[in-house]
């Protein structure tokens, strides 16, 4: 390490958050390019979630309030290979929240 720079400590709310952000973009990536039913929902629901991840605090709960969220546009996602692929990201999203810094 070069004489003078400090080493920025990663915390644990650091790492949900890069990991979440992560998984919401994959998210994304699977939408359809086509408008499908309850694609309204998804992409509102998206839209809040970005919201959340510019927000400087990070308040666990509502991570864990959007992720319920999810769960209920997956409910209403009426194509069955969509619902899948959502649910996997609902999972991914869990694990996201997860997620510890490493300890040096």
């Amino acid at each position: 390490m070069a004489k003078g720079t400090v080493k920025k400590e990663v915390t644990d709310a650091d790492v949900k958050r890069k990991a979440v952000k992560l998984v919401v973009s994959h998210l994304v990536k699977k939408l359809p390019e086509d408008n499908f039913i309850g694609s309204e929902s998804i992409l509102n629901w998206i839209a809040r979630f970005e919201e959340l991840l510019e927000k400087q605090e990070f308040v666990i709960s509502e991570y864990y309030d959007m992720r319920r969220e999810l769960n209920d546009v997956i409910e209403r996602t009426m194509d069955e290979e969509l619902r899948f692929k959502f649910r996997d990201s609902w999972f991914s999203l869990g694990k996201a929240l997860d997620k510890k810094a490493k300890i040096s």
